[in-house]
């Protein structure tokens, strides 16, 4: 298997292992067009946009502890973050808005699973968070 074919394997099991997880649910709650469009836009990424995609993910996790522990939500670290997160997005969605970007924002408020993986980074960031995308989505 070379490297090209290695790498689509790759996106094709990030895609399957999220279709697992959470595939019924998201597409109740977003429509399957919705999905498979995110799903095509992944598999679509190039080496260079997942690399740059997975740098984006680890700045922000960084970068979000920083803008906590630092400010508030509309302090400027807090709302570079924002832009990190719009743009990393873009990595996963055909189309962008303010309205969903708050939704997400929101589900990491409500749902437990989110909750976690931003409360992991320091206890309070999946609040944090929202509220940084609230004043940026503004």
């Amino acid at each position: 298997m070379n490297g090209t074919e290695k790498f689509e394997g790759l996106k094709r099991r990030l895609v399957e292992e999220n279709e697992e997880a959470y595939g019924a649910e998201i597409r109740a709650k977003f429509g399957s067009g919705a999905i498979d469009a995110g799903n095509a836009t992944l598999m679509g990424l190039s080496p260079e946009q997942y690399a740059r995609m997975q740098e984006l993910s680890e700045q922000i996790n960084t970068q979000l502890k920083t803008a906590f522990e630092q400010g508030g939500p509309s302090s400027e670290p807090a709302q570079q973050v924002c832009g990190l997160h719009k743009e990393w997005l873009g990595y996963f969605w055909q189309h962008y808005s303010k309205e969903a970007h708050l939704g997400l924002a929101q589900a990491y408020v409500n749902d437990p699973r989110f909750t976690a993986y931003y409360d992991a980074i320091a206890v309070g960031c999946a609040n944090f968070l929202r509220d940084a995308l609230a004043v940026f989505c503004a």
